[in-house]
């Protein structure tokens, strides 16, 4: 991996530090080598940091690229619901990766940047969160607009490229809002998946990935509810924004059967966002106690239970080493089941090879 070292950003050796050898890439040079291929690169959302040493591990073992990101809910500039700055975000991801000599490519993306509507407020924040992110050390952004009319979806996503694209990093954008798990939303057509990258394309604004409503959800699928992803469209989708040099961003993958992942990367898809796995796993190996008082607070408080991660956050951090230890190797034996079926294994030697 010696020469994709000489790939990161001057940016980022300014904030790490030259002598480290941590190959954190911006996305637009992983995805854009790797485009043509049939792989898709995992992305972690990691509200609960316990999971990450083991994707790590599994990652090295299967010599493949990762991503790490948070969503603006996730971790916007006070924290979000996880209390994770992009400072604290990108500290956490760094370090783990000194500490585990991880020495394979990856990223740190800034997901679902959401600008629900069109008010100043709405771009100031999402904008607010980019410069937020780019300080911080991020390589790699989603500008996600879709809750807004086609016109406006453009002009707000190609304001909000415009420093991301001058940092040199990787950009994704969306059409056809994905909705959480028990709502139902139109999925993207091909007519206005292409509009909307044809348009952009004339404000010289050229996404790497477009994310799409294909019918996943996001979130863990509710009791008796079925998976229903139409790849067949995800496939029109991606040849009609082929030509741009776009591939697929998939959302909402938590609760999909393997077999189906497995068939992802036949149609342009070349992200896959896993989240809500990762928070299971997490749960899964905290001391049952602190399990149990989180439960309490959220029945107590009528919220979610994601919503307990950052009132619990300290107390999370700091759970005894057999508990982190188990949750690191359930994460590692999840992670490797899906970088398998994303045919991933493989792709940092290829990633090498091409940008040589």
């Amino acid at each position: 991996m010696k020469g994709l070292l000489k790939r990161r950003q001057k940016r980022i050796l300014d904030k790490i530090g030259q002598d480290n050898q941590v190959c954190l890439l911006d996305s637009h040079t992983i995805l854009n080598a790797l485009k043509d291929y049939k792989v898709i690169i995992m992305a972690c959302n990691i509200r609960i940091k316990h999971p990450v040493p083991g994707i790590m591990r599994a990652a090295e073992e299967l010599d493949a690229i990762v991503c790490f990101e948070l969503a603006r809910s996730e971790g916007n500039m006070e924290g979000g619901y996880t209390g994770q700055t992009p400072e604290i975000f990108f500290n956490t991801i760094i370090e783990y990766a000194q500490e585990n000599r991880f020495s394979k490519p990856f990223f740190i993306h800034g997901d679902h940047i959401a600008v629900r509507d069109t008010s100043k407020e709405e771009f100031g924040i999402a904008k607010g969160i980019i410069m937020g992110g780019l300080k911080a050390g991020y390589t790699s952004f989603a500008i996600d607009a879709s809750h807004n009319e086609l016109p406006d979806n453009v002009r707000i996503t190609a304001e909000l490229a415009r420093p991301i694209i001058e940092m040199g990093c990787g950009l994704e954008v969306e059409v056809g809002e994905i909705k959480a798990a028990g709502q139902e939303a139109e999925i993207t057509t091909v007519e206005e998946a292409l509009e909307f990258i044809s348009e952009l394309s004339k404000l010289r604004i050229h996404p790497d990935l477009l994310a799409i409503n294909n019918g996943s959800k996001h979130g863990n699928y509710l009791p008796g509810e079925e998976v229903h992803i139409d790849l067949k469209r995800t496939g029109e989708v991606y040849e009609a924004i082929r030509p741009f040099s776009v591939s697929i961003a998939q959302h909402g993958i938590t609760g999909t059967p393997l077999p189906l992942i497995g068939q992802f990367a036949d149609y342009g898809i070349r992200k896959g966002n896993v989240g809500t796995q990762w928070q299971n796993i997490a749960h899964e190996g905290l001391p049952k106690d602190l399990m149990d008082r989180m439960k309490k607070w959220c029945e107590e408080n009528k919220k979610d239970i994601k919503m307990a991660t950052k009132p619990f956050k300290e107390e999370i951090d700091n759970i005894d080493k057999p508990y982190r230890d188990k949750i690191a190797d359930l994460a590692y034996e999840e992670a490797k089941r899906l970088l398998k079926a994303f045919r991933a294994e493989g792709t940092a030697s290829l990633l090498s090879e091409r940008i040589k």
